[in-house]
Formats: structure tokens, sequence, C-alpha cells
């Protein structure tokens, strides 16, 4: 097959969500993360296997890393991630509680110091959390007025707190990536304005724009804002330094890019135009993994399946040359720097 360069100096990968949270990435009771029969780790086959069968080459790749993942296990990972030539960028789940409570403070600590650590160890420069709050927590309810600032005074103090004591300012870390969810998985931080309330409070505590906003087009398209509320926002965020990632992934189904309904080729280009556009990941779900039942029920959407006669490991290939397309067309009519 003919390869397809890609124009853009920028960062181009993807988030290996597609072979399983259950059974391809969730490590076991004892920390552990699955492996094949030949003994290796799922995640490297996948991503070698996409290295070699994908017309366009990737340069990194987006791990998620668990609390209590073995120590081995995860030095291997990130340096199979290395020999396969790609820039490990590292997502850290959170556990302990909740994020916006006080109370929680504690608790939510270690989770994210644990990855942070793991981050600095390995030398990697772009870090990313979902940690505003908990994941489809029952009964939670959307935090509005006095109680959405005293949710975002919380995720200051809590996230800068981090920092200081990981002493992340003097290591490898450049940048820490928020991811908002979608409604169902949050009830308050749910859209791009409202994580970007929290990125500017925590910018404006530390002084300069380490915490930036991870803009997935899969979330801005399920929430309320429209296309152009969206963009509206990423150009505000692009002047202020508030984002360099992008996660190219389809609203609502997560699979494969074209059930996006334009959401990618849309906001991708707000992001394009602003010139701070540095990383580029194309995200799919597989529509059976155990671990995402619960959205599946809540939302049926999520649990279609996009392949459309493909493995998963296509689709993605196919997501990766959708984007490099686009991503050289805005180059091609000077709408993002080469």
């Amino acid at each position: 097959m003919d390869t397809i360069a890609l124009k853009p100096d920028i960062q181009l990968g993807i988030v290996p969500t597609h072979i399983k949270f259950v059974g391809g990435l969730v490590p076991d009771e004892n920390g552990k993360m699955p492996r094949g029969d030949d003994g290796r780790l799922l995640v490297t086959t996948e991503l070698d296997h996409i290295n070699q069968t994908s017309r366009v080459a990737p340069n990194c790749a987006q791990i998620s890393i668990f609390p209590g993942t073995d120590e081995g296990d995860l030095d291997e990972m990130v340096g199979d991630i290395k020999k396969l030539g790609l820039i490990p960028h590292l997502i850290m789940m959170v556990a302990g509680g909740n994020p916006m409570d006080p109370a929680d403070e504690d608790a939510v600590l270690p989770s994210l110091m644990a990855g942070i650590d793991a981050a600095k160890k390995h030398g990697v420069e772009h870090v990313a959390s979902t940690s505003f709050e908990e994941w489809m927590k029952p009964g939670a309810q959307p935090l509005t007025g006095a109680d959405f600032d005293a949710a975002v005074a919380q995720l200051v103090k809590l996230h800068v707190r981090v920092c200081e004591e990981s002493d992340v300012f003097n290591s490898s870390i450049k940048a820490w990536h928020f991811e908002f969810l979608r409604g169902i998985e949050f009830q308050t931080f749910t859209d791009i304005g409202k994580a970007w309330a929290f990125v500017k409070a925590a910018n404006e505590a530390i002084g300069r724009p380490f915490f930036k906003v991870l803009v997935d087009a899969a979330h801005c398209g399920d929430s309320t804002l429209s296309m152009e509320e969206n963009a509206a926002v990423i150009k505000e965020m692009g002047e202020a330094e508030g984002f360099s990632m992008f996660h190219a992934s389809a609203k609502t189904t997560r699979g494969c890019l074209s059930t996006d309904d334009g959401w990618i080729g849309n906001l991708l280009t707000a992001c394009a135009e602003t010139g701070k556009l540095e990383i580029v990941l194309v995200e799919l779900f597989h529509h059976a993994d155990d671990a995402l039942a619960g959205l599946r029920e809540a939302e049926p959407g999520h649990g279609i399946d996009t392949t459309d006669g493909r493995t998963y490991s296509e689709t993605v290939c196919d997501g990766l040359e959708t984007v490099t397309r686009r991503l050289n067309n805005l180059v091609n009519r000077k709408r993002m720097p080469q």
C-alpha cells in the first residue's frame, strides 16, 4: 500500500481503547497487565500491528494507566512504546473519591501522584486525566452557581498540590491535559466551557499555561453546546495557550469516525486555526467492552457496532487516514502551519 505522509509538524497517534479496557488495558487484581499467548503485552501487540498496517505512520500513543499497576509491567509498556518509535503520553485513571469534594482530597491525591511519578520516571512530557469528578457516580447532581465555583476552587487546590508535592514543574512534564466527559458519565464538567473555567483558574494560580483542556470531539458533540459555541471557546483557549491536544473521536457511538456527524472536521479545523494544536489522537471504543456496559445501558447509541465488516484495527487505521487527509488539506488551504 502507498503510505500517506503527514504534512503538519505535529504528533499524530492513537488511544488504543479499541482493544477494550476489560481484557486489554485494565490490570488484574495483582496489578498485572493483560498479555497474549506469546507473553507480550496486548497493548504493545496492537500498537505494533497498527504501525505495520496503517498507511499513516503514527508517531505517538496515549495509554491509560491505572492505580495499582505492577511497576515492572508499566516500565515494560512504556519501554515497548518507545521501541516502536512512538512518543508515549499517559492518561491517568483516578481512584479514591470525588476530586471536587474537599473531604476526599487526601484520598484522591495518591492515584494522581502515582501517575505523575510514573510519567516523570519515564520522561513523559504530556499527561492527561479526567480528574474533574467521579465517573458515572450514582445520585450525582450538577453543580451550578456558588457550588460550581467552589468545585473549581477545590480542583485547583488539589491539582496544584499534586504538582507541588511531585515537583512537576522541575520534571519532564510540559503539560497536564484535562478531559471533560459527556452527560451521563459526568454531571457537572460536561462541556468545554466548564472545563476551561477550571483550567483558566488553575493556570492563574500558578502563573503560567501548564494546565490545558483536552479537546475531545466526541464529548464536545455530546454536550449541550453547539459547534459554533465550542469553536468560540477553542479560539479563546488558543489565545491563552489553554489547549494543545485533540481527540478525534465520534460522538455517542465512539466508533468509526464516519459516525461523528461533522464534529471532528469542524472542531479539528477550529483547533488547527489557532496555531496551538500539537497532538492529535484517534480514539475508538469497542462496542462490547464489559467496562462500558453501564454506559451502553444509559446511552444505547454507544453500543452500536460501527465497524461495517472491518476489524477494530482496520477501523482505527481508516480513522488515522481520514484525520491525516484532513490535516494535510488544512495545510494545503493554509489554515494551519506546515
